[in-house]
């Protein structure tokens, strides 16, 4: 089966994880890389074990033929316009989120990819990890019964020890703290409750800390949402916390709850009065090189080789997921509930 070559759209963080991670695919090679930097090819192939070449002009690389995919790892506020660019050009998509900072892009993206008729991959790729792989087999199996609320919380201080810092506190780069960097956690309570969201109530504040003043948006925020069918969940998305990473996961169900790598469950006779644990890794670190991107990118190159949208982290996906953090940034900004219908 033929291997596919992958262009890299910007040569920061996220593409020193995406780079290792789709060479070690069974389907696809990085051999070419865009960057508004200087790079030497010779050192860059040399430092990734392949042939890449290299491109400060986006156009050129796109009009390459033997060119089947790109990883956009770029800012934030330039996803949209390259994945559009890249998009017309039959280049299938890899995305780093967020996909973009408006919801009025989310639809030009969406317009494109289905003209286009390219696949597409969003990095929420938390959905792919041993927690949530293991979390959603103890959901499909019934052993919480009916989830009924849910909350997922994001705790991560991204201050000036941490490389994103530069670009990430400014709104017109980053967005918000849930488009930064919470909508990991969002995104993962909506993997675990399925379901449509109807209504969303959120609020914001900020830290007092003098490094963490220089955020231009609220870097807390809290949402509450409100299920179609009755269900409630919530999400915190701390970005100015001064503590460990975590990844708070807590389900309630009819039959039991479920608690980061602990559960409970009525249906097992188990003790109520302690937690069993469960054998899994936990997502407990925001650096990149730890996330598990190969898993995601072999389920895309084998659904790109298939003919077919990926599981889990398609388009799709992640447009529903971005709908709910702009009713949530909404609703922050007018300090009320807002309908997703008000965004979708």
């Amino acid at each position: 089966m033929k291997k596919y070559n992958v262009g890299i759209i910007g040569y920061g963080w996220a593409a020193s994880a995406h780079i290792p991670a789709i060479n070690a695919t069974s389907l696809a090679q990085v051999t070419a890389v865009c960057s508004s930097r200087e790079l030497d090819a010779e050192a860059l192939s040399a430092a990734h074990g392949g042939e890449i070449a290299v491109f400060r002009n986006l156009d050129e690389m796109l009009a390459r033929p033997d060119i089947d995919a790109v990883s956009i790892c770029s800012l934030p506020a330039r996803h949209v316009e390259q994945a559009i660019l890249a998009a017309r050009a039959g280049k299938h998509l890899i995305l780093e989120k967020p996909l973009c900072l408006v919801p009025e892009d989310l639809r030009r993206l969406q317009a494109a990819v289905a003209e286009a008729g390219v696949r597409t991959c969003v990095c929420f790729e938390l959905r792919f990890s041993s927690q949530f792989a293991v979390t959603r087999s103890v959901l499909d199996s019934g052993l919480l019964g009916r989830v009924h609320y849910g909350e997922v919380d994001y705790y991560h201080g991204i201050g000036p020890w941490y490389g994103q810092f530069r670009w990430n506190v400014k709104r017109e780069a980053a967005g918000s703290s849930l488009l930064s960097a919470g909508c990991h956690a969002l995104d993962a309570l909506l993997l675990c409750m399925g379901g449509e969201v109807e209504t969303v109530f959120s609020a914001a504040t900020n830290s007092a800390h003098a490094d963490l003043k220089a955020y231009e948006y609220p870097s807390t925020s809290v949402t509450i949402l409100q299920f179609a069918d009755g269900r409630v969940g919530k999400v915190a998305s701390c970005i100015d916390c001064l503590q460990p990473y975590y990844f708070h996961t807590h389900l309630v169900g009819s039959e039991g709850s479920l608690l980061d790598n602990k559960f409970h469950s009525t249906r097992l006779g188990l003790d109520k009065g302690k937690w069993s644990e469960l054998s899994l890794k936990l997502a407990d670190s925001g650096d990149v090189s730890d996330h598990p991107y190969q898993a995601q990118f072999e389920a895309f190159f084998n659904a790109v080789a298939a003919g077919t949208e990926m599981p889990l982290t398609s388009l799709a996906e992640a447009i529903r997921t971005h709908e709910v953090i702009f009713a949530a940034d909404r609703s922050a900004q007018l300090g009320r509930p807002v309908k997703l219908s008000e965004v979708a």
